[in-house]
Parts: structure tokens; sequence; C-alpha cells
């Protein structure tokens, strides 16, 4: 468990992790030793790749160090709320809430949802000085140690060590932050996937260049920019914009981001309106008009459908010409003249057989004679729209609907607006998929995936995290007694699903999530760990260090690392008066105390229920004396001579 970890972590250099996909996709070029043949490599790719040596990278101080972090194990441990994740709201909730460092968060997430996660959101700290961001991390590495592990001098090596211990928010220190996070948060990412970072002038460029290093400057979709409140205090330039930058895992396998059109929606009310009250079509085409003459602002997409037929509303102003020489040329007959329509310069758009596949469902607009070209009809109900790169959006409204949440009061600064976040969201993913926040502030984006479930019907899942940071005294978030940010964003999450659950009472989505906290165990039990002994087996250890972590805690950190998630529990398994833990593939020994009887009981087990078949024996280490565990494997061994012939992995965990 976490003298396990510590041992890993003790051989992982910076490069470890591209390493193994190095050998996992090209083993050929690995010799026995384990050493790298590049002559071969290249081999591989001469006939493919255009390989460069301009040399082109961003360079800042810790970078190495950023790397190395990234490929570091953690030693933390994942503790469930017990009572929380009980209650009926969120006992079969597929949603998750970590409270914790979001780099210990990703790697523990990694075990279970690489290559899992479809959207991405993040709004990181700015970096802008008074946002209140500076590096800190615990890792005690001395000078010597890392300058051995990075193979760089000992006082470069004690600048790194001094940036990362005494708060520095240089251009360097927001890029180490940064780094590590990212690079887990890629390989999160489905094939599929995407992420939006929001980020401001102070280091937009940086960003830019380290996701180009992280996920592939060929990966980079595009840049949103969110127009927000204007800034009061300008020095030269007004600033009133802030960016979301957007790369994909694989942009080749991206499709075309459209939904239906929700300003088409609102066209479309109001038409609906307006035939309950109007005699016909022309008045209602006349009214209609008036309203989207006043409402054009918020409808600038769908403005110019203004023509109402029986059938509702459409626009007639597509043309009818083929945009470039080489268009489609046959006649077409006016049905009141019989005379021919003036044929376009460059041809009609469609084939004659569309044509008249248009005309039989009465989707031509023609014109009072055969002096005019025809038009098709394009239904409102089609209208679709795209992601566009800038995005109006007033802080001042955002803020107040965070506050009306809480009762009137601000208790967080710059929250994200929900209904961007929703849009982003809408665009990217499908019904099923999950969305991943490492930076939840407020749980925005947990908000953002319940409306929008909501209002489509889909079951999009997030999985929200957030440090412990304190909140200050004499913030508003004091009246509610929340001493840290992830207070606020728990209880935001559950405002929320209350008030959407008020306002739509026929809704049965998720709007419940499994809570968690990250916890790093003592010194003092991490220095009784390393100290144990296997062969003597300490007993002292042996009867409270289960209970120092406790059942729920260990089960929930081995469910997760073995690749069922957070929100699947163990099965409970009595043998003989001794209690296991069962998940799938894994059966999971914990207590001390496994008699002959036990042992007995889950042999029969494997052998009587067809249904019962966990290849791998998980074993608390410290639970059990050497002479158990032999007896344990010896009598389970025995398996491979029945009917199952099951070859069991034995995995002792310290």
């Amino acid at each position: 468990m976490i003298k396990d970890i510590i041992h890993y972590n003790e051989g992982i250099t910076p490069i470890d992790h591209e390493l193994d996909i190095l050998r996992t996709t090209f083993p050929a070029c690995f010799h026995t030793d384990g050493s790298f043949d590049f002559t071969r490599f290249k081999e591989y790719l001469n006939d493919n790749v255009n390989v460069v040596n301009e040399g082109y990278g961003l360079h800042f101080l810790g970078k190495n160090y950023a790397r190395l972090l990234a490929s570091l194990e953690t030693t933390t441990v994942v503790v469930p709320d017990e009572e929380h994740n009980a209650l009926p709201e969120n006992r079969d909730s597929r949603n998750i809430y970590i409270s914790g460092d979001n780099l210990d968060a990703l790697k523990h997430l990694l075990h279970s949802y690489e290559g899992s996660i479809k959207c991405i959101y993040i709004d990181p700290p700015y970096n802008t000085g008074t946002d209140g961001f500076v590096y800190n991390d615990n890792f005690k590495f001395t000078p010597e140690y890392l300058s051995e592990r990075l193979s760089i001098g000992e006082d470069e090596a004690a600048r790194i060590l001094d940036m990362t211990r005494r708060g520095a928010a240089s251009h360097s220190a927001w890029l180490t932050f940064m780094l590590p996070r990212l690079e887990l948060a890629r390989d999160l990412l489905s094939d599929d996937g995407v992420i939006f970072i929001s980020i401001d002038d102070n280091e937009q460029a940086n960003l830019k260049l380290l996701c180009d290093e992280v996920f592939g400057e060929e990966n980079f979709v595009g840049q949103l920019i969110l127009k927000t409140a204007t800034d009061n205090n300008p020095s030269q330039i007004n600033t009133e914009h802030e960016y979301m930058l957007c790369f994909a895992r694989n942009k080749d396998v991206q499709t075309n981001w459209m939904r239906r059109s929700e300003a088409a929606d609102l066209l479309i009310r109001q038409y609906n309106t307006l035939r309950k009250n109007c005699k016909d079509t022309k008045e209602i085409q006349a009214e209609l008009r008036k309203w989207i003459n006043i409402n054009k602002a918020k409808i600038p997409q769908v403005a110019h459908y203004n023509n109402v037929d029986e059938n509702g509303v459409y626009s007639s102003s597509s043309n009818s010409s083929n945009p470039h020489p080489g268009g489609y040329v046959f006649d077409i007959i006016h049905p009141v003249t019989g005379q021919p329509c003036p044929k376009p310069t460059n041809g009609w758009r469609w084939p004659e057989k569309t044509f008249k596949e248009y005309e039989a469902k009465g989707l031509v607009e023609w014109g009072k004679d055969h002096t005019t070209q025809p038009h098709i009809k394009k239904r409102l109900e089609t209208s679709v729209e795209y992601l566009r790169s800038i995005i109006y959006e007033d802080n001042r409204g955002t803020t107040k609907m965070l506050a009306d949440l809480f009762d009137g009061y601000k208790v967080f600064d710059n929250p994200k607006p929900v209904n961007v976040l929703s849009a982003v969201i809408d665009f990217v993913t499908d019904e099923d998929d999950i969305i991943l926040d490492f930076f939840s502030g407020s749980a925005t984006t947990a908000h953002a995936v319940m409306s929008l479930n909501n209002s489509h019907g889909s079951n999009r899942k997030f999985i929200m995290v957030q440090i412990q940071e304190k909140v200050k005294d004499g913030h508003p978030a004091n009246a509610f007694n929340f001493s840290t940010i992830d207070e606020i964003g728990i209880e935001r999450i559950k405002r929320a699903a209350k008030k959407i659950k008020a306002e739509n009472p026929l809704f049965h989505g998720d709007l419940g999530f499994k809570h968690y906290t990250l916890k790093e165990p003592e010194s003092k039990l991490i220095d009784q760990i390393e100290d144990f002994d296997t062969t003597t087996n300490d007993t002292f250890l042996m009867d409270t260090l289960l209970n120092e972590f406790g059942v729920p805690t260990v089960l929930s950190t081995w469910l997760v690392r073995d690749g069922y998630g957070l929100t699947d529990n163990a099965k409970e398994l009595d043998l003989a008066g001794y209690k296991a833990y069962y998940k799938d593939r894994h059966l999971y020994l914990l207590h001390s105390g496994l008699s002959d009887a036990a042992v007995d009981a889950l042999v029969t087990k494997y052998e009587t229920d067809k249904d019962f078949n966990p290849l791998n024996v998980v074993i608390f280490g410290y639970s059990f004396n050497w002479t158990e565990m032999e007896t344990l494997k010896v009598n389970l061994r025995r398996l491979q001579a029945t009917e199952k012939n099951l070859r069991l992995n034995f995995d002792v965990r310290y």
C-alpha cells in the first residue's frame, strides 16, 4: 500500500512514463538490459516522419522536476465520506467530489479512468500577483538527491527546491505547478476527449506553449474569448476578456461541434405564442418580425428566420446559385407562368432530383413570376449553432446567480458562468460522458453538468477535485461556517441540485455525488510502515495499522487503484466468520485472524460458486504472518487442478 509506493517512487526518473509508452509501442527498440536503441528507433520512423533538429521548445527552471512529480505515485489514501455517501440521493450516484490536492487526485484517478474522460474544464490560478497563487509543495527532497535523480548540478537542484518551498509566484513556478497536472490530465482524456483551460493575459502565452508540448501543437483546437465585465481601473488598455484554450487528445478524430440552436428555441416559443393569439399566417409573420427586430441582440444567429407559412417559421435567404463554376444546369419552370426561371451564372446548388424533392415537400419559395430565382425554405427546427470563438457574458449576472443560491451572500469570488460551461460541455460531449474539473472552486462545472442533464434528459457524470484551501477570515462564506473552499463547492452542488429538483419535479436524473477526501498518513505512521519487517511481522502494526486507516479507506484506495473507480463498492463475504471483500476480478483479505476454517470456506466458495472467480487475491500484508500467507497460497493453488483451472495471482501489499 504505502510502503510499496515509497519503494516504487525511489526508482522513478522524469522520463519513466515516456519510456513505458515507447516500450509498449516499440519493444524491439529496447535491449535486454533496458537500454533504448535510438538508431533502431529512427529506422522505424525513417519512412513516415519528417525528423527536424530545430530544438525549439519551452524552457524554465523546474521543468524536469515537474516531470518527475508527474511520474511519482501518490502516498495519499482515499477516505470515503461514509455518512454522506450512504444518503439515498448519493448511494447510487456516479458523480464524484474529491477534497484534496489535485496532483494526488489525478494520480488516483489514472488507475481507473485513464482514457475515459471526454471533457476536462479547469480554471487554474492565473498568477496575476493578486490571486493568491504561490508554489509550495511538501516533497522532502535534498539537493544531493534531486541532483542525482535529475542529472543536474547541486546548485540548480538547490534553486529548484528553493522555488518550491518559499512560495514563489514566478512564471517558472507557475509552469512547474501546471506541467505535471496537464500531463496527467492528458492521459485521462479519451482519444476523442478535449480540455478547456481558462486563463488571462498573465500566463496565456506560456500556457499555450506548455500545452503545445504536452498535447502536441497539432492538437490545438482553438481559443475562445470570454468577454466579461469592463475593467474599472484600466491603465493603458481596458481589458474586457479572458481566454479558454482548447486542446484535443487527438484532433484527427474530432467531429464537427454543433448543437440544436438555443436561439431557435426562443424564436419557436414566440411563434407558438403568436399562433394562439393571431388570426392567420400573415398576421403571425408581421408580429414575429416585430418581435425579432426588438430582440435581435438575443437571437443574432436566427434573426433571418422571419417568414411564416402553414408549417411554421422558415428562412428563404439561402442562395440558389452554386458558389463556384460547375453547378447543376437544368430548367426550373415557374408554377404560375409556366416559364423557366433565370439560371444562375455558376448553375444551381442542387441537382434536379433534389430540387424536385424539395418541391414535393413544399420547401420551395417561388417569386411572383418566372423573372426571379426560386429559393429553398430552411426550417427553423433544423437550425444548429456552432461553438463561436467569442462569447459574451456579464460577470455580474454570474456572481448574482451564485449569491442567490446562498441567500444573497457572495460566498465565492469570480465564479464561472454556468450557462457558458453548459454550452461548451453540450458541444463537445455525448449524453453519457464524464466531465472532469480538477480546479473545481465553487463547483460551477458540476452545476453546469446537472443543469445540462436536466434540460436535455442526459446522463453526463462529473468528477470534481478541490484542495482544502482555507477561507479567509471575514469572508462572506464565514456566515455558513465554511472553513475551506471545498466545503463551498460541496454545498453549492447540494443547493443547485435542490433548486433543479424543485423547479423540475419530473426530472429523475442523478443529482447526488460520492464524496472522498485524500489524506496523507502522518509521518510517524510512515516511519513505522517503512521500518516494518516482513519476516518478523511487528505485532503492534498487525493489530493497529488497519484500524489506523480504516477498512473503508483501504478498500476505496485499492478499488480505484485496481480499475473499479470511486462509485462502486466491494461486496462483503463471510468465510466461516472471517470477513473478506471482493469485486469482480479481485478478492481483498484485510483482517488478521484468517483461520484454517476460513481458508477451507474460501476454497469451497471457489469450487462451488460458478460466478465467483476473482483471479487476484490482494492481501493486506501487515495483517498476516508468513505462515498464514503460505497456508493460504498452498490451499488456493489447489484450484488449478479443479474444473475451473484457476491460476490465481497473489498480491501482498504493504
